[in-house]
């Protein structure tokens, strides 16, 4: 991000006290659409880039993060399901789920997993938290089936349709999927009352980040 940009996205931001710095939101690339603005989204979107790239409004993503841990809140640990088709939100999610004790699937989600109590593999949760809407496209058309809320990360080239809650942002990169699901763990916590306001995470925002092998 150039200096010019940097500038700008702490100007639409300097009247509003966020979760995190700024900063922090920035070098997570939490802001960084892509080059596809699909109706829906637009609404997310800050400004367009003289390159056609869309970057999404980070006071918006901050003040859905909000919402999100309330809403998620709400339900049972055990109600809650948290899933990840894409790899980088892969350990995101795993971490998540660990500290809040919801359940989560990563990886393909099988045909049936939220519809066909005959399976095994059979889940019924309350609520679920999909990491990309279009890769977790089958869990998303299963809850919307069956009737369970969707609280979703969606992205400026992604469809809305189903979805209950939205988070814009980056749902594609891993530094911006850890920070996302780092805070999401945090704000639910705090909103169970399992974590003090003025308390941080015992676990740094570095232990939900996708490794990458060498």
């Amino acid at each position: 991000m150039s200096g010019e940009e940097r500038k700008e996205s702490v100007k639409q931001v300097s009247q509003i006290e966020l979760l995190i710095p700024l900063e922090t939101y920035l070098a997570a690339g939490v802001h960084i659409g892509t080059h596809i603005g699909t109706k829906h989204m637009m609404r997310f979107v800050y400004r367009i880039r003289p390159d056609g790239l869309h970057i999404l409004d980070i006071r918006k993503t901050d003040e859905r993060l909000r919402l999100a841990g309330k809403f998620i809140a709400r339900y049972e640990p055990e109600k809650i399901l948290a899933v990840s088709v894409r790899q980088y939100g892969h350990k995101p999610v795993q971490k998540f789920a660990e500290l809040t004790r919801v359940k989560y699937v990563v990886g393909r989600i099988i045909p049936g997993t939220l519809t066909n109590p005959h399976l095994e593999y059979y889940l019924e949760p309350d609520i679920i938290i999909v990491t990309d809407p279009r890769a977790d496209s089958q869990a998303v058309r299963e809850a919307a089936e069956v009737g369970i809320p969707i609280v979703a990360f969606c992205d400026t080239d992604n469809k809305i349709e189903y979805i209950d809650l939205i988070i814009p942002a980056n749902n594609k990169g891993r530094k911006s999927l850890a920070l996302l699901y780092w805070l999401l763990t945090r704000q639910v916590l705090r909103e169970r009352g399992e974590l003090p306001p003025d308390k941080e995470l015992p676990v740094p925002v570095e232990e939900f980040e996708t490794k990458i092998s060498r």
